[in-house]
């Protein structure tokens, strides 16, 4: 997809690896205050936004927490541009959800021309190309067929399987193992491909900038754990500068200054 930033956007904000989830309502409580409060003109999501999406039927539950959720986006959505990526948990966001936002699905990776610059962005799963066992999982979860057969199952089952799946993550975690990074070169062949120099993508929970080649740089951005210590919560925002280009920036979401 290819996105031309309208003249009047000033300022983009950018937000991954919320993983939002109703154990972790800190986490939760932090983003509703920002999504209220930020003054951006457009605000990008890049995947990961939920722990995990089992369908948009979820958010039909009256009172259900994928219900408030939809209904904080929805509110953020009718007042400035909102765009959002599915992630390796939330794969299955549809365009029932998009059109209960108001929001505009963004595929991945896509291409925003904005503040005399063409950025990639990217949630950046597909780029850890070592991982081949996830590499394998993500080709058969975003295949039609196995998204037909799992959205067909009963909402309860669903919901019930990706507890399954959150538990194993959870125990994996505790075994220390080691998960694998965006290949760097596979991210600058996509550079070159795409013709940008500037790659925003999250998913590795390892914020940071890396230098790839001669003017051709990788942004991470942070994963959000308000439970953590210390707490993460980070927004990466861009502005437009007279003269130049904008350096995106990393900004606390809870106390974002005015634009």
């Amino acid at each position: 997809m290819e996105l031309l930033a309208p003249p009047h956007w000033q300022c983009a904000d950018f937000i991954s690896d919320l993983h939002l989830q109703a154990s972790e309502m800190p986490t939760f409580s932090a983003w509703v205050d920002y999504m209220q409060s930020t003054q951006a003109d457009a605000l990008f999501i890049l995947g990961d936004l939920f722990e995990a999406w089992v369908g948009d039927d979820a958010a039909r539950v009256t009172g259900s927490f994928e219900a408030e959720c939809v209904s904080v986006l929805r509110q953020t959505g009718d007042r400035l541009a909102l765009f959002i990526m599915q992630g390796n948990r939330d794969f299955l966001m549809g365009p029932a959800l998009m059109q209960a936002c108001n929001a505009t699905a963004l595929p991945d990776p896509s291409v925003l021309t904005f503040a005399g610059q063409r950025w990639l962005l990217s949630h950046g799963d597909a780029l850890c190309v070592d991982d081949l066992e996830y590499q394998a999982f993500r080709q058969q979860v975003r295949s039609a067929d196995w998204q037909d057969a799992f959205l067909s199952k009963p909402l309860d089952e669903r919901q019930q399987i990706a507890r399954g799946i959150r538990q194993a993550s959870a125990s994996r975690k505790l075994t220390g193992a080691a998960y694998s990074d965006v290949d760097s070169p596979t991210a600058l062949a996509l550079l070159h491909a795409s013709k940008t120099q500037h790659l925003l993508h999250g998913h590795t929970h390892k914020p940071g900038q890396h230098l790839l080649a001669p003017g051709m740089v990788r942004t991470v951005l942070s994963d959000w754990d308000l439970s953590a210590t210390p707490p993460r919560a980070e927004v990466l925002r861009i502005t437009v500068q007279a003269g130049g280009t904008s350096v995106p920036i990393r900004l606390p979401a809870v106390s974002l200054p005015t634009v």
